[in-house]
């Protein structure tokens, strides 16, 4: 089995509704998230899926949530932008954009800071 990973970053703000404390204020992260694969085999020339073609699918998904209001973007507009709920909507939403129905979204995780991330895995 082959498991690869990339890293990707995108600044936002969000407000958690129904939460009592600070975090309930519009307040912004500069967000990092990580996405990994798997695969069982390579293909012919070796590789599980480029990298640049990973990369691209990952930024254009990020592109989505990129200097934004979180909240305003759905589906964040009718569930909590949590770090736990972003990176269940990018697991998905980055699974459904690789053509290649072999390899497996095996998690993904979005940190709001160096100390405190979530991570989405089925």
């Amino acid at each position: 089995m082959y498991e690869l990973m990339i890293a990707s970053l995108f600044s936002a703000a969000h407000q958690l509704r129904g939460y009592k404390g600070k975090c309930e204020n519009l307040h912004g992260h500069n967000w990092r998230v990580q996405v990994v694969v798997s695969e069982e085999r390579v293909n012919e020339i070796g590789l599980v899926l480029d990298f640049h073609e990973f990369k691209r699918i990952v930024n254009e998904v990020l592109l989505t949530l990129d200097h934004s209001v979180l909240n305003e973007v759905f589906p964040f507009t009718e569930i909590n932008p949590s770090s736990e709920n972003i990176a269940k909507w990018l697991y998905d939403t980055i699974k459904k954009k690789i053509a290649n129905k072999k390899i497996s979204v095996s998690s993904v995780s979005v940190w709001e800071s160096e100390t405190a991330s979530a991570t989405y895995f089925e």
